[in-house]
């Protein structure tokens, strides 16, 4: 056998597997991870504070309005928003589709015809799920496709979606009276007026709707006529142009301010419930035992 030559690469010739003769010549370097600065991302919730022209009923402006709504932060803005959004689309389903399965599927209890003997597929039913009229297979039943979502994180939605649409956002006074009859054509006129386009997608947020308005308005395809009771986040977020009335505007500083009601009353519901499980603790020493 021929002897092995010097440029040939052995397994065992590796110098991990070798000895080193002078061990205190070997040293480790490890690597130092380098510093670098950490990004601070704000987490707070800020207010963002606007000032809108009011316009009259015939277009003038007549003063100016000023919208101060709390706002999620710009990193988690977006996604506070479409979690809103997907909540409000999950919990619109109905969740009432039903199908029979072949067991319920009325008929189908008698054998077509006998098992052998007659040259075709043995079958035990005609309520298969392979013929017309039989049961389904996998369909769907009645579920409840319900999600929950926090008040305060739901407020939190709706007042960034107002917030960041200010750059399309109109004041205009209360117009409830009017209208002295239901006319379609008044009400086109008016926005026009408004410097709006009939034919694209705009929301009116009216603390009251009159009679006369709702009429007025319901043969206009593109337009969202809302209440507090009915405003959502689908329809700030699907309009081109949002026309808030006086009252509308007082109602949104209000609810979806940065020091709204709401939230001081759940913070002292909660500030008082913690005090009583702290309490509740100090009187049972050995409850944590």
């Amino acid at each position: 056998m021929a002897a092995a030559s010097p440029s040939s690469i052995s397994f065992f010739s590796s110098s991990i597997f070798l000895s080193n003769s002078n061990p205190s010549s070997t040293k480790l370097h490890f690597l130092k991870p380098q510093s670098y600065p950490r990004l601070r991302v704000s987490t707070t919730i800020h207010s963002e504070l606007t000032t809108l022209p009011v316009l009259s009923f015939d277009g003038t402006q007549v003063g100016s309005a000023t919208l101060n709504l709390k706002s999620a932060p710009p990193d988690t803005a977006r996604a506070v928003v479409h979690r809103g959004l997907t909540t409000d689309l999950t919990n619109s389903r109905r969740g009432t589709a039903s199908t029979l399965t072949r067991a319920e599927v009325r008929g189908g209890g008698q054998k077509p015809y006998p098992q052998k003997k007659t040259g075709r597929a043995r079958r035990g039913s005609q309520r298969t799920p392979l013929r017309p009229g039989g049961g389904v297979i996998f369909g769907p039943k009645p579920k409840d496709w319900s999600v929950k979502i926090n008040k305060k994180e739901k407020r939190l939605a709706i007042s960034t979606a107002l917030a960041s649409a200010f750059e399309s956002t109109v004041v205009v006074e209360d117009f409830g009276d009017k209208f002295e009859k239901p006319k379609t054509k008044e009400f086109i006129a008016m926005m026009n007026r408004l410097g709006l386009d009939p034919k694209k997608k705009s929301m009116f947020l009216m603390t009251e709707v009159s009679d006369n308005v709702k009429l007025s308005s319901r043969n206009i395809g593109t337009l969202k006529l809302l209440t507090p009771r009915t405003l959502n986040l689908f329809d700030i977020l699907d309009s081109e142009k949002l026309i808030l009335t006086k009252g509308a505007v007082e109602f949104l500083n209000e609810r979806y301010g940065l020091d709204s009601e709401e939230d001081k009353e759940e913070d002292e519901f909660e500030e008082a419930e913690d005090a009583d499980e702290g309490t509740e603790v100090e009187g049972n020493p050995d409850s944590s035992e």
